[in-house]
C-alpha cells in the first residue's frame, strides 16, 4: 500500500513539476512582450489591443498553470505564524484537514463551473469583444479548468503525503524530486 501511494504522489509531483518548469518560460515571453509594448507605446506612439490582451493571457496562464507546482514546492501563500512552529505530524494534520475541507472542494467547484464556462465559450467560438483583440477566447477560459485540475491533483498528492506522515510511513510532507533521485524514499 505504501509503495502504491508513493507512486501516485510521485506521478502527480512529476507532472506538476514538468508543467511548472515549462510554464516558467512564459514569464520570459511576457517580459519580452511587455518590452515590445513599452517600445511601441512610448517610442512609436502606438499599441494594439492584441498585445495588451496577450500580456494578460500570458500572466493568467503563468498564474493558473503554476498553482500546482507552487503547492508542490510549499511556496503557496499561508499564514506561517503558527505553522512554522509545528512538528511534521502537526503540519501534516493541518495540510490534510485544510486540503479535505477547503482546497479539494474549492478545486472541484471551480473545475465544474469552469468546464461549463469554457465549453459555452467554445461552442459559440467566442473571440475578444474588443476590435483588434485576440481570437479564441475559449482557450484562455479553458486554462482555468486546466490549472485547477493540476491544483486538484497536487492537493491529492499533498493529502496522501500528509496522511503518510501521520501514519509514520514518511518523514516529511514536502520532499523534492531532486532529493528522491527519481525514487521516493520518504
Amino acid at each position: 500500500m505504501k509503495k502504491i501511494l508513493e507512486n501516485i504522489i510521485y506521478g502527480i509531483d512529476l507532472s506538476n513539476n514538468y508543467l511548472g518548469k515549462a510554464v516558467s518560460w512564459l514569464t520570459t515571453g511576457l517580459v519580452l512582450l511587455m518590452c515590445v509594448d513599452v517600445f511601441r507605446r512610448y517610442f512609436l506612439g502606438a499599441t494594439t489591443v492584441a498585445i495588451i490582451e496577450m500580456e494578460w493571457h500570458l500572466f493568467a496562464l503563468t498564474f493558473l498553470w503554476s498553482a500546482g507546482y507552487t503547492l508542490q514546492h510549499d511556496k503557496h501563500v499561508r499564514v506561517d505564524v503558527f505553522y512554522n512552529q509545528y512538528s511534521e505530524v502537526q503540519k501534516a494534520w493541518v495540510n490534510l484537514i485544510g486540503s479535505i475541507l477547503f482546497l479539494l472542494p474549492f478545486c472541484l467547484v471551480v473545475i465544474y463551473t469552469s468546464y461549463e464556462f469554457s465549453l459555452r465559450s467554445y461552442l459559440i467560438h467566442e473571440n475578444s469583444p474588443n476590435p483588434g483583440g485576440l481570437p479564441a477566447r475559449y482557450f484562455i477560459k479553458a486554462s482555468i479548468l486546466v490549472g485547477f485540475v493540476f491544483l486538484f491533483l497536487q492537493s491529492i498528492s499533498l493529502s496522501l503525503a500528509s496522511g503518510m506522515v501521520i501514519l509514520g510511513w514518511r518523514k516529511r510532507i514536502f520532499v523534492s524530486l531532486e532529493e528522491k533521485g527519481g525514487e521516493y524514499n520518504g
